[in-house]
């Protein structure tokens, strides 16, 4: 089974990963910028994290194991609070998000829920609306629901196309309003805060396989950079056909992540590939 994670934290990981990844079919990834596990005090740290996850990471670590590796560039929600500091750190964005790897907005959203969080998403929202590129956002630990409704609700006022949108980490309670809004659903399998391999695959066999993704945003906690094709192999052992473990395995990954011209010229011959070895 050929896949693409569209959610993994690699800054945080060995090259061992990459290669256990690239075995069990993982063909592709995308990085989001996140939260490192400590507070940055200067835009320059944001601005040497962008650099190492747009330009060193791919060619330094990933493609020598095979990996194609893209990124997504954003303000994170759990340092969004001081917004001073926020604000200078999207204002130094367009620069990384010019890269050839860098092919959106992202993670952003909410972590607390706070008017601060709030209008630092609601400037990148803007900003990947005016680029037209795909946004990953962030759906907050506690308070999920509140905190996934109040996203979907601000993309909607700001007018983005909900089809360039990943409102990422749902669970069983937050999916349907996702779905039903016309965004992609994330499901993502990570260990304590999230949700299993079994869980999704439940997930995707009450709510249908149509704009889900599964991701394993493994980062720097305990986490496995190995859960999708986990899951991909769980659903073929448990009723899935190869077609519907495929759509949320690769095709949704590939139809929202393309959207992005700089995806489809770095990875459309790969993709075609596959597709032409299926006809």
């Amino acid at each position: 089974m050929r896949i693409i994670d569209p959610h993994c934290h690699m800054y945080s990981r060995t090259v061992d990963d990459y290669e256990m990844m690239v075995l069990c079919g993982i063909e592709a990834l995308v990085e989001p910028s996140f939260w490192l596990g400590n507070d940055r005090q200067h835009a320059g740290s944001f601005y040497d994290y962008f650099n190492h996850i747009s330009e060193w990471e791919p060619k330094n670590r990933a493609e020598k194991r095979g990996m194609k590796h893209f990124c997504t560039i954003g303000m994170n929600p759990k340092e969004a609070e001081n917004i001073e500091l926020a604000r200078e750190v999207t204002k130094g964005m367009l620069t990384f998000l010019d890269r050839p790897t860098a092919i959106g907005v992202g993670e952003i959203g909410f972590n607390n829920i706070t008017p601060n969080e709030e209008k630092i998403f609601a400037e990148q929202i803007e900003l990947a609306k005016k680029l037209n590129v795909p946004v990953i956002v962030h759906t907050p630990h506690n308070n999920k629901l509140e905190g996934t409704l109040r996203s979907l609700a601000l993309c909607k006022e700001i007018g983005i196309n909900p089809a360039l949108v990943n409102i990422d980490h749902n669970t069983e309670e937050t999916i349907q309003y996702t779905l039903d809004g016309g965004f992609y659903a994330g499901i993502t399998m990570y260990p304590r805060t999230k949700c299993t391999p079994q869980r999704a695959r439940d997930m995707v066999e009450r709510f249908g396989s149509e704009r889900i993704l599964l991701n394993s945003a493994c980062d720097w906690e305990v986490s496995d950079p190995l859960t999708v094709p986990k899951a991909a192999r769980l659903m073929l052992r448990t009723g899935f056909s190869r077609a519907q473990t495929k759509n949320v395995v690769w095709e949704n990954p590939y139809k929202f992540l393309a959207q992005s011209p700089k995806f489809k010229t770095l990875f459309d011959p790969i993709y075609n590939e596959d597709r032409a070895a299926t006809v």
